[in-house]
């Protein structure tokens, strides 16, 4: 296993790794790195058919990354995870995607198209 800082990221994304995001859907949706895919920690190991090398773990701090990186190096594959999750890198200054989340878009009152009744 190996430590992936979040500057380096796009290297291996290039590289074609998979960046795994070990978090909950709720987690997940609530804000990522743009490109990853979700698996949550307590299905990795029904998923490990579905993966393959190099991949990049991720979680909020790094501590359930560390984890799922351990039991993906142990099933042989080449594994990293990210230093300090995604707190560290949204700290650093890069953006989170929030799919699924819809911005409302807010319409001014124009009291000329109001409905009179």
């Amino acid at each position: 296993m190996f430590d992936v800082f979040p500057n380096e990221l796009s290297f291996w994304q290039k590289k074609g790794a998979l960046l795994l995001d070990v978090r909950s859907p709720e987690e997940y949706a609530a804000g990522h790195i743009p490109g990853a895919r979700n698996l949550p920690l307590e299905q990795l190991l029904d998923q490990l058919d579905t993966l393959q090398s190099p991949i990049i773990t991720i979680c909020a701090t790094g501590s359930r990354a560390g984890l799922a990186a351990e039991v993906l190096e142990y099933e042989g594959f080449e594994v990293g995870k990210l230093v300090s999750g995604l707190q560290g890198y949204a700290a650093q200054g890069y953006e989170l995607s929030r799919e699924g989340r819809r911005k409302q878009i807010e319409t001014p009152f124009k009291p000329e198209e109001a409905p009179c009744t």
